[in-house]
């Protein structure tokens, strides 16, 4: 995802002090950085439609049938609940260190307060809650920026459409005429 004013303005916090509710940041004096509190929002709303489907976990799940974009437009069947929740758990344990690992699967994944937490990883309140908006902040931004298929935005995740290749998904329908009579076969 490309951060610029537009899209960075619907996700920044009113009250941050480092963005004044922009969304992104001017550093360099020419470069425009998106600021932290995007990067929470996104990780913020990842996770609540991670609860979803874990609330709808013990009901029947619903398969969808995705098309896949390409020369030969194939459709795929997939359940799209559980493979965002493990899609969820999975990047987020390859990006955390053991540490942050820890505290991410006891406060996220198992509910724990921040009482329990402390007590259990020996922590200090204060460090407890640095490491929980240094996960929000590093997982937000893997979550926008995972290549190929990102988990933020979600209506993508869960309505998109499959792109087999790059290449074919920009240039779709902008092809001109000697392009397609070379990919069609020849008649003879």
């Amino acid at each position: 995802m490309e951060w610029n004013r537009s899209n960075a303005l619907g996700l920044a916090k009113t009250s941050c002090l480092y963005c004044k509710g922009e969304g992104v940041r001017i550093v360099r004096k020419t470069k425009l950085r998106p600021c932290n509190c995007i990067f929470r929002a996104v990780f913020r709303a990842c996770y609540n439609r991670f609860r979803e489907c874990q609330e709808l976990a013990p009901h029947i799940s619903s398969v969808s049938l995705d098309i896949c974009r390409g020369p030969d437009s194939r459709r795929s069947y997939s359940r799209k609940r559980e493979e965002y929740t493990a899609d969820f758990c999975l990047v987020s344990q390859r990006t955390l260190d053991p540490l942050e690992n820890k505290v991410f699967r006891f406060h996220f994944l198992l509910g724990a307060d921040w009482r329990l937490c402390c007590r259990q990883l020996k922590m200090d309140r204060g460090s407890f809650f640095h490491t929980i908006y240094r996960i929000e902040q590093k997982l937000g931004r893997i979550f926008a920026e995972l290549e190929p298929y990102p988990l933020y935005p979600l209506s993508e995740y869960f309505a998109g459409v499959i792109r087999k290749d790059a290449r074919s998904s920009m240039t779709f329908g902008t092809d001109t005429g000697e392009e397609r009579r070379r990919r069609l076969p020849s008649a003879a």
